[in-house]
């Protein structure tokens, strides 16, 4: 749990960027009488009271002190100010091994100074104490939620209260699960990005209050990465309780907190968990499989079974065969006839390199499949990893060599794309698939139009849209030959749906082969408990004519990483070679009728 990270050092004031803010002048004198907390809170995002010493009672509601040096403190029942506009609970810091302990429905007496603790730069209002009596028992009453505020920043009325969750939340993202023992969830249906339904403006500024009101963190009260146990599953996380996003979880009770964004510190384990079912391989019509997959990194070290660890991947031989086996169950899920794969390790096209070795092992697995790898002769590209391309010899032929550009755009920052024509076997009429990768979201090194604009496509999104612009440059010359069935471009472009990138394609004339699709709401990704695609196929007319099937297979997004390859800080009986969670991103495949 982060805010508890910092807030354990809060008091030395040693972590960066988890810090209080310097008094800035001299204290008041001490109040002599306890206020209510109400008026410590204030109805505004920062206390009134910010830097004065002051002296309050309350009931102790979440003792926290072992995991987060701290305990939150709420006004007894009729003792509070009377205000709706104000919280009438806050935390108290109070370091572990301090005396004196306190419990869980005590009643106490706080002096000292009123702070604002700063966590990702949200605030939270607190009490830096100096000293806690014990006065004996006491009651607070847990306000009842069946709905989210009306909006986000009527979360602070309840900042710091023992609140009690009457409806069912839906699990909208589980990225921090296994490290920080926390749940990202919502009321309602589950969280989208922005950017995926709606262009930068005020579509996405109505989207992001929508979700900020409707997101709520559970958090295990722990400041330790990687906790030993998940005390607030009502049944361990195993294969057969995954607690994949879209899940229902009810009976959340626990202390809000404000710290990168709303989150429940919990006091109780949850009711029930309404799990979300593992999807099965999808049933797809006849024709031309075609997929994308971005792969998470496969690298095998030398292709010897030495030279770990590699830059990217597995640390070691037996991760990567356990990541070998989980890819290898993904893609023959899906059969594709064609596969644009994406983070595969830049070491050639040898039997020794890490694509070779994948080939062969789909074909040990299905010996009919008969896969054969796109030989591009050199990367492409001069980064560590590259795009690449594997295809069923029985199904279809490679024509010509493989096309790659590695100017413009291309020279730096994003993977070169590859581009291969192949020819059907039965009248020999020709389709081509490219492989994308664009540069990520990451914020290194990004400046002026590179740098966040504040517009929810983060960084690097001006270089993303130029090397749109010259893909699509690239393909009106044809690199690969005539494409008498038209062109597919694939991959990761690390682009939501509305965002600039795609709409340039789009408005070039390509067509998003999910549009209209039965999956009204597509995804391939999750990032801090917002869905939304990365990936993407975007199609000539002529082939967008001829598509019959366009699926997602949610494998992936919606898991926890406790299910991966990795075998540090996992339970050994989580592992399966199975497709799920064999990477960060859902396979996506097409099917085309191409007959005439």
């Amino acid at each position: 749990m982060r805010f508890g990270k910092c807030l354990a050092l809060v008091l030395t004031l040693l972590l960066a960027g988890c810090s209080l803010p310097e008094s800035g002048g001299a204290e008041s004198e001490q109040v002599n009488e306890p206020m209510p907390i109400g008026r410590i809170q204030g109805s505004e995002s920062t206390s009134p009271y910010l830097h004065q010493r002051v002296e309050v009672q309350g009931v102790v509601t979440g003792n926290f002190v072992a995991g987060l040096d701290g305990f939150f403190l709420q006004d007894a029942i009729g003792e509070d100010d009377g205000d709706a506009a104000t919280s009438n609970g806050l935390f108290v810091a109070w370091p572990r091994g301090s005396t004196p302990k306190v419990r869980r429905g005590e009643r106490v007496r706080v002096s000292g100074t009123v702070v604002e603790m700063d966590a990702g730069g949200d605030s939270q209002t607190a009490i830096q104490a100096s000293a806690v009596e014990v006065l004996g028992r006491g009651a607070a009453a847990a306000t009842e939620l069946d709905e989210p505020p009306e909006r986000p920043e009527d979360w602070e009325r309840l900042e710091g209260m023992w609140l009690r969750i009457i409806v069912p939340l839906t699990v909208s993202g589980n990225d921090g699960l296994l490290r920080y023992g926390e749940l990202a969830t919502s009321f309602g249906p589950r969280l989208f990005t922005p950017t995926e339904r709606h262009a930068p403006g005020s579509g996405t500024r109505a989207v992001e209050e929508d979700n900020a009101r409707r997101r709520l963190v559970l958090d295990d009260n722990r400041s330790g990465e990687y906790p030993k146990n998940l005390w607030y599953l009502p049944e361990p996380l195993s294969d057969s309780a995954p607690l994949r996003a879209g899940s229902l979880v009810h009976g959340a009770e626990g202390i809000l907190q404000h710290a990168w964004g709303w989150r429940l510190q919990l006091t109780e384990a949850l009711e029930r968990v309404e799990q979300a079912s593992r999807p099965p391989a999808p049933e797809l019509p006849e024709g031309l499989r075609v997929a994308s997959f971005n792969l998470l990194n496969w690298f095998n070290g030398d292709g010897k079974g030495h030279g770990f660890p590699t830059e990217r991947g597995a640390v070691n031989l037996a991760e990567m065969n356990r990541q070998r086996d989980k890819l290898v169950a993904a893609i023959l899920g899906i059969q594709p006839d064609i596969a644009a794969l994406m983070e595969v390790e830049n070491d050639g096209f040898g039997r020794s390199s890490s694509l070779a070795q994948l080939v062969t092992a789909l074909n040990a697995s299905w010996p009919e499949a008969g896969y054969r790898l796109v030989d591009a002769e050199n990367g492409p590209g001069l980064d560590v990893m590259r795009v690449a391309m594997i295809y069923r010899e029985g199904r279809v032929t490679p024509v010509g060599a493989a096309a790659t550009i590695s100017e413009g755009p291309f020279a730096q920052h994003h993977r070169v794309p590859l581009a291969q024509a192949f020819e059907l076997h039965k009248d020999g009429d020709r389709l081509v698939v490219v492989a994308n990768h664009f540069k990520s979201k990451g914020c290194g090194e990004a400046e002026a139009a590179n740098a966040d604009q504040g517009d929810g496509q983060s960084c690097w999104n001006a270089a993303r849209r130029e090397a749109a612009q010259a893909l699509d440059a690239w393909l009106r010359t044809e690199p690969a030959g005539r494409a008498d069935l038209g062109t597919v471009i694939l991959g990761d472009l690390n682009s939501y749906g509305r965002e600039d990138p795609v709409r340039a394609l789009v408005d070039a004339g390509w067509k998003d082969a999910f549009e209209g699709s039965r999956d009204a709401r597509p995804y391939s990704f999750n990032y801090r408990g917002y869905s939304g695609r990365l990936d993407h196929a975007l199609l000539t007319s002529v082939l967008k004519s001829r598509l019959r099937a366009a699926v997602e297979w949610h494998i992936n997004a919606d898991e926890s990483e406790a299910f991966d390859y990795h075998i540090r800080n996992r339970d050994k009986r989580w592992y399966r070679p199975d497709p799920y969670r064999s990477s960060d991103h859902d396979p996506l495949v097409l099917v085309f009728d191409l007959e005439e």
